[in-house]
């Protein structure tokens, strides 16, 4: 009962931030979430909880296609390119380490995922909001 209420409340928390939340800041909730994941199939691999696991890794799986369906090939050329190619690799990796219960696998995937979470994070706001006013008058 405990468990179901704290549920519940994370998620209408998380609903408020995504209300509240712009373009940069759900990706970067979208990243957080992938990472948590994946820290969670870690501890369900080594307890031998494959169905725990199994969920875990299907979810961030969903979430690195999620931010792989959101690159715009307009406006990021190579860079863009390169984070498809680099989601890609990732979620078949997520498969490897689902087959073979690695939690060394999933180590990789986080690893690469922190290191482009770091550099999301690291985008000044003024730079965000800039390219967010570009981005709108592209799309009027």
């Amino acid at each position: 009962m405990y468990n179901a209420r704290v549920k519940n409340y994370q998620k209408e928390a998380l609903k408020t931030r995504v209300a509240g939340a712009d373009r940069y800041e759900i990706i970067q909730m979208l990243m957080s979430g992938a990472i948590e994941k994946m820290v969670l199939a870690k501890v369900a691999i080594d307890k031998k909880h494959l169905e725990a696991k199994s969920e875990h890794l299907s979810k961030a799986s969903a979430i690195l296609e999620a931010l792989r369906g959101c690159l715009d090939f307009e406006v990021g050329g190579e860079v863009t390119e390169n984070l498809y190619s680099l989601y890609s690799y990732m979620i078949d990796r997520l498969i490897d380490a689902s087959i073979q219960n690695d939690t060394s696998i999933v180590d990789e995937v986080s690893g690469l995922l922190k290191e482009i979470k770091s550099a999301w994070d690291a985008i000044p706001v003024d730079i965000r909001n800039q390219t967010f006013a570009e981005n709108s008058a592209h799309a009027s």
